[in-house]
């Protein structure tokens, strides 16, 4: 089982011709109100590949709460320890370009309660794993890795909103997940110094004696685990939106381990996944589905 430990949002989506600069306004056409948040995200994610789901986290007594879990609810996610605050559901602001890039500003709300404690109500074991981001409180994540590694589970953290990570969290993970910029940012947090993304992945994984993985985007992903590097490119697609890619990856990378897949296996799913995500609008609407997946990477090996 997978143990998700992260935020609950409400996406509010607006697309236009550019994103805007500082002090800039631009017009859109509309906009959509879409289930969203790292830690919501990557749940769904995680269930559709495949993967039993439990989602940890908080939303408000308002009504974008019931928006904000309906996919979740609908897909069989385990939310019985998702707990109903006073602060108002999380939301994301997000404007989606021309070419499918996206800016986005997040309002903690509710994921700011959310607590580790809710996780002593779940039946946690050595075969699971616990999949968290960065969009909870840190002290909190601590805590459930704490836990999730007393019960001999297995952490991932996706580095994401990326920022510097406590020394007391990282000696939790197993296993790291960052994008281009946010390797950089733990990096630059670590004193290391590298030219590439890669090279950040390899001196944070040597450094923290863990496994690293960098998504690159229209490069695929490379993973770094026992001193080996693994590369996988990226599928061929059409770009509509890029919104929920990071999330789709981290989803399905961590129920491909958690249903047996070795590492290598695990990231070609993971970036199958991604770029599935970013054929279609909208975050969770978007994730693909386990048998879209193995379609894809039978395509891509054919």
């Amino acid at each position: 089982m997978i143990i998700v430990f992260g935020s609950i949002n409400v996406d509010f989506v607006t697309r236009v011709n550019t994103i805007p600069k500082p002090g800039e306004t631009v017009l859109g056409p509309n906009y959509d109100v879409i289930p969203g948040g790292k830690g919501a995200n990557q749940a769904l994610a995680a269930r559709r590949a495949g993967a039993s789901v439990a989602l940890v986290g908080a939303v408000g007594r308002d009504p974008f709460a019931e928006i904000a879990l309906a996919l979740l609810r609908k897909d069989g996610v385990d939310l019985s320890e998702t707990e109903a605050v006073d602060s108002p559901t999380g939301a994301a602001f997000i404007t989606v370009d021309a070419k499918g890039e996206n800016a986005i500003t997040v309002a903690s709300g509710a994921n700011a309660e959310a607590r580790a404690t809710a996780l002593s109500k779940i039946s946690i074991g050595e075969k699971d794993v616990l999949l968290m981001q960065r969009e909870v409180p840190e002290r909190e994540q601590i805590a459930a890795a704490r836990f999730a590694k007393d019960k001999g589970a297995r952490v991932i953290l996706n580095v994401a909103p990326a920022g510097a990570i406590a020394d007391e969290l990282a000696a939790l993970v197993d296993v790291l997940i960052m994008n281009e910029h946010e390797a950089a940012t733990v990096a630059k947090g670590m004193l290391l110094k590298g030219d590439t993304p890669e090279d950040h992945a390899r001196m944070i994984a040597e450094a923290r004696k863990l496994t690293t993985i960098v998504t690159l985007g229209a490069e695929g992903a490379v993973g770094w685990t026992d001193g080996v590097r693994r590369h996988i490119p990226a599928f061929p697609v059409t770009v509509i939106d890029t919104t929920a890619a990071g999330d789709a990856f981290c989803g399905a990378f961590a129920a491909a381990l958690d249903r047996g897949f070795g590492f290598t296996t695990a990231l070609a799913r993971g970036v199958a996944a991604g770029s599935l995500t970013c054929t279609k609008a909208g975050a969770q609407p978007s994730l693909p589905s386990s048998i879209d997946i193995e379609t894809k990477l039978k395509d891509w090996n054919a």
